[in-house]
């Protein structure tokens, strides 16, 4: 037995003796695009670029939390009936929903895309067929009720991708290539190497168009408010050529926080339904692969909790360097690993130092900065990457932000718990 061992109460007496900084709420004030008014119209007006097909139509839509997704679907759904076509939904989503067609069903009709809401049937399955191979030999998988449909149609925001840098991230191609493969396409593309992933990507979309069967992609880009600013469909033989300028577009709508260094940025919530990796990447500058870059430089991460709607998925929970036993304990750990099983990336899920309670979180990930008095440390608090207009940030975080931010109240000691 190991003599003068530590218990928890040695522990909690160095996190009590911890001073956190006070914060204040302040806003940051983004330069972005108006959102689109009446979706119907910004849909139907894109459509023109584009032939619409006839016969059964399957309309991949994914697993993100798409700003008014239903609405988009919805009206693709009407204009397509009027052209004479038979439309169904089909997931799009790889492994997600638990990795089985109930699962994924629900997370589309939890995103407001049922047969009720868009006005035609969800047609789930995790069955796949294999369509083709790509120059390096990775196969190539489409859902097979969109194999069997006369067209397909793909529905995705674009923006930039959490694992992977490239002239095209995330977007209608990816969609293709991952979302439709299921888990089984998805996985093959992934264990080829997040290396080659900007090229393994674009070649497995190549093959899908090239059976005939794609239509045309339906993009979206969102402003800083995550809100529909541009409502693209983009034709088959276009999609590296309009998703890479669409892309552009949206890095630059893409809201950010306003330091280069962060000493402690606290997340409240994470979840599946705001990145794929939890907490953007893009946003923490934590990524779960070296292929992609950006954001600050954030020393330590803590997260508090997850979201209700994510169900226990903690994908990215990894990324993070301390978290609450609250988080902890709502983990669903067979969701949580299939993201690993299918993206081939451990990191992500793996559990980081857990404690009781938000204070100690905070407190322990001060006492991990080295050199840094923790009350003159650069303190961020954010709800989760999606909302960062505004946040809490401690006063010699505030005196380095790169932009102007508004006080709305305090400073006033941390509410943690």
């Amino acid at each position: 037995m190991q003599e003068g061992r530590l218990d928890w109460d040695g522990i909690r007496d160095v996190l009590e003796a911890v001073a956190i900084p006070e914060v204040s709420l302040v806003e940051q004030r983004f330069a972005t695009p108006p959102g689109l008014g009446d979706i119907e119209r910004a849909v139907r007006e894109a459509l023109e670029d584009v032939e619409l097909p006839t016969g059964s139509v399957a309309i991949g839509v994914g697993s993100r939390g798409v700003a008014r997704i239903g609405e988009i679907v919805a009206a693709l759904v009407a204009a397509l009936k009027e052209a004479g076509a038979s439309p169904f939904v089909v997931p799009a989503m790889g492994s997600h929903g638990a990795s089985t067609a109930e699962g994924q069903a629900e997370v589309l009709a939890y995103l407001g895309v049922s047969e009720a809401a868009v006005g035609c049937p969800v047609r789930a399955t995790m069955e796949t067929v294999e369509v083709g191979r790509t120059p390096a030999g990775i196969p190539v998988h489409l859902d097979r009720n969109a194999y069997e449909a006369d067209a397909v149609v793909v529905v995705n925001r674009v923006k930039p991708h959490t694992a992977f840098r490239g002239p095209v991230e995330s977007g209608p191609t990816k969609m293709l290539a991952i979302g439709l493969g299921k888990r089984r396409g998805a996985h093959h593309i992934h264990r080829a190497g997040w290396e080659n992933i900007h090229r393994t990507i674009p070649d497995a979309a190549r093959i899908l168009v090239g059976t005939g069967k794609v239509a045309f992609g339906l993009a979206t880009v969102e402003n800083a408010d995550e809100e529909p600013c541009r409502i693209a469909a983009i034709p088959p033989d276009r999609f590296r050529e309009a998703e890479a300028g669409l892309l552009e577009e949206a890095k630059r709508n893409l809201p950010v926080l306003p330091f280069d260094e962060i000493d402690v940025l606290v997340v409240d919530e994470i979840g599946k339904n705001i990145s794929g990796d939890g907490a953007d990447p893009n946003v923490t500058g934590r990524y779960p692969t070296p292929y992609a870059h950006g954001g600050p430089q954030v020393n330590r991460m803590v997260f508090l909790g997850l979201t209700q709607q994510t169900e226990g998925n903690a994908n990215g929970v990894g990324l993070a360097d301390v978290v609450t036993e609250r988080l902890a304990d709502a983990i669903n750990r067979p969701a949580t690993y299939m993201n690993s099983l299918t993206s081939t990336v451990p990191t992500t899920v793996k559990l980081p130092m857990t404690t009781p309670t938000g204070r100690d979180a905070v407190a322990a990930a001060l006492v991990m900065c080295a050199g840094v008095e923790p009350q003159t440390a650069r303190v961020v608090r954010i709800r989760n990457t999606l909302a960062v207009r505004r946040m809490w940030v401690s006063e010699a975080a505030r005196s380095e932000a790169n932009v102007e931010l508004a006080v709305i109240e305090g400073p006033e000691p941390m509410d943690l718990d």
